[in-house]
């Protein structure tokens, strides 16, 4: 079974402090080729999501059906947000 492509992009902050891995709103990775590039703790908590979507399930959603996680550095609280960009069988 082939598993879609997974973006993650950095869409905002909502603490104080900057990001103690230097990372910047506007900053996107793919899960699989980028996922050492990503903050672990912020990686920690994106996985479920990933995880449901590669398995084909629908995780919870924004109220305006993004799918967002936040960092849990509570000084720093950046907001991520997963987009499936490749279907399994390149179908979207």
């Amino acid at each position: 079974m082939s598993k879609p492509k997974i973006k993650i992009t950095l869409v905002d902050r909502l603490g104080k402090c900057g990001c103690h891995r230097g990372h910047k709103i506007g900053d996107t990775f793919d899960y699989d080729t980028d996922r050492g590039k990503l903050c672990p703790m912020a990686m920690h908590v994106a996985f479920p999501y990933i995880d449901i979507l590669r398995y084909g399930g629908t995780p919870p959603t924004s109220s305006n059906g993004e799918i967002r996680f936040c960092c849990p550095d509570v000084d720093v609280i950046n907001v991520f947000c997963l987009e499936v960009i490749e279907k399994a069988n390149n179908q979207l």
